[in-house]
């Protein structure tokens, strides 16, 4: 079992459909996001409005390097620009989760916690340049994809069976 990666724009369900694969598989489960926000010691937002967004980067970069060369095994949730780390191919496998942009504003837009979702993905404030960005990432994403999985209208159970399924075969 190699380790496996999920990419995808902010907000698309990877931290959920991680977690709903731990639970039907023996992966267990990093968010590079949260691996950044111990390093740093402080959220995100805060690294961005303090620190700027080439330190996040290299942050970034560091917790690629420590994956390649630290982590087997494991399901790796991704912050939405951490695919651009130049050794994610040495990581895992990697797996798209896509969907359209207007869909994934609805359904963060539609969680409980919608408010605070928002709140901490800093790039999603002003919503014309987060299309922009998506505009942008999404060729990306798909030319380094090994699986993609189209979670539009998808639970994140549903996308979990998939993404074993597709794991399985590509193994």
């Amino acid at each position: 079992m190699n380790n496996v990666i999920l990419i995808g724009f902010m907000g698309v369900g990877k931290g959920s459909v991680a977690r709903e694969v731990i639970k039907h598989s023996d992966y267990v489960t990093i968010d590079t996001d949260d691996l950044i926000e111990s390093m740093a010691n402080k959220k995100i937002k805060h690294i961005f409005q303090e620190d700027g967004e080439p330190y996040f980067r290299k942050l970034e970069k560091d917790i690629g390097l420590w994956l390649e060369n630290s982590v087997q095994n494991t399901l790796i949730s991704t912050g939405g620009g951490f695919y651009k780390v130049e050794n994610l191919k040495k990581i895992g496998t990697i797996i798209f989760l896509d969907s359209p942009f207007d869909e994934i504003i609805k359904r963060i837009k539609k969680h409980p916690n919608s408010a605070s979702k928002l709140k901490k993905r800093p790039l999603l404030s002003n919503i014309k340049n987060a299309k922009e960005l998506y505009k942008l990432r999404r060729p990306e994403y798909l030319a380094l994809a090994d699986v993609v999985i189209d979670v539009t209208n998808k639970s994140a159970f549903e996308c979990s069976r998939e993404l074993l399924e597709k794991v399985k075969k590509n193994d």
